[in-house]
């Protein structure tokens, strides 16, 4: 598969400075990217350009976001809850607490599959402990499909369908599941990569381009990778003046944008004076496509 090519340097969209930027998510009926800043308890939304900004203030942290198929309500994930949230009017409905046995755990990274259904995965609050899940909601059932993670990311699925892929930040290591895209069930496990956090950071989150590429952020690496999602292999490395890359996802009118998020949160006081786009938001104009995100269809 071939490698990527970036078209022009990296451009800082918005210097938000989010504490944790995270959950870009493009919506093709608004063209505007929606994202968060987990710790900041901010939903954010901008065009293209990084222009068009708006923010959304919550009483607790939002980490991922979905846009709904009925209408223009968005699901999202906050520190326990999932939710329907109303961009244009503001309100709020709760929908599941999915683990309310485990009061210090958040949730973090979430999206939705082929088939509209949200997957949504939590970390202990301190991302010091295995105590994280992964759950798969369809709007009338949530089931957690996964147990006793370290810190949950993505997750993200091959271009057929057949295989999701899982990030475990505190492993340092990406899996593949084999996967029904009929039932949502998950099959048999295995280690894609194990990455070698001191040189190429933490997988944090991820998306796969039209061509199956698969893309993640790097925690403490400062980049974003593109990957052969059948071998592994390196296809290219996009460096950011950012050391914690925290996600990406494909937009823009062309869905040839590779939108990415990054966080100041975990930088001593020398880091984020030597790194003052830290927690921005970043767009890399490339010469692949993405494909569109999937609504949330409960």
């Amino acid at each position: 598969m071939r490698a990527p090519r970036l078209l022009a340097p990296p451009r800082c969209l918005w210097p938000v400075g989010a504490t944790l930027g995270e959950g870009p998510c493009w919506s093709a009926r608004a063209q505007a990217l929606y994202f968060v800043d987990i710790l900041g308890r901010r939903l954010l939304r901008c065009d293209a350009e990084g222009r068009a900004r708006a923010s959304w203030d919550f009483d607790e942290e939002i980490s991922a976001v979905a846009e709904c198929a009925d209408g223009d309500g968005l699901l999202v994930s906050l520190r326990h809850d999932l939710a329907l949230f109303d961009p244009d009017g503001g309100a709020l409905h709760r929908l599941v607490r999915p683990e309310p046995e485990r009061p210090g755990n958040r949730f973090n990274d979430g999206k939705c599959d082929a088939r509209g259904r949200f997957w949504a995965g939590s970390t202990d609050f301190a991302c010091v402990a295995p105590a994280g899940a992964l759950y798969r909601y369809d709007g009338d059932a949530c089931a957690r499909v996964l147990d006793g993670a370290f810190i949950s990311n993505g997750p993200a699925w091959s271009r057929d369908g057949r295989t999701l892929f899982f990030n475990e930040t505190g492993r340092a290591c990406t899996y593949a599941f084999a996967f029904d895209p009929d039932t949502g069930e998950l099959g048999e496990r295995r280690l894609w990569r194990q990455w070698n956090e001191t040189e190429e950071g933490a997988p944090d989150g991820m998306t796969v381009d039209a061509d199956g590429r698969l893309w993640i952020a790097h925690w403490g690496g400062g980049a974003v990778g593109c990957y052969d999602a059948d071998s592994g292999a390196t296809l290219a490395r996009f460096e950011l003046p950012a050391s914690n890359v925290t996600s990406c996802c494909f937009g823009g009118a062309e869905l040839s944008t590779l939108f990415v998020t990054t966080a100041r949160v975990g930088l001593d006081e020398a880091q984020r004076q030597a790194q003052p786009l830290a927690g921005a938001l970043f767009a890399l104009q490339l010469d692949v496509q993405g494909l569109p995100a999937n609504r949330f269809a409960g």
